[in-house]
């Protein structure tokens, strides 16, 4: 289900799709995060930005 109020559209991309995920293991961690909270890699990429809608 898409989300079509824009105020809420900011809140879910804050909250949901504002992550940093570690290549080595998967795990999210946050934003500001320079280091894997699981396996202490510093090799990190943002999360995706596209939502992705179901058929």
């Amino acid at each position: 289900m898409p989300v079509a109020d824009p105020e809420l559209m900011k809140i879910v991309e804050a909250r949901i799709l504002n992550k940093k995920v570690c290549r080595k293991c998967g795990a999210l961690n946050p934003p500001t995060a320079t280091r894997c909270r699981r396996c202490k890699s510093k090799n990190l990429r943002p999360k995706r930005k596209q939502v992705a809608m179901k058929k």
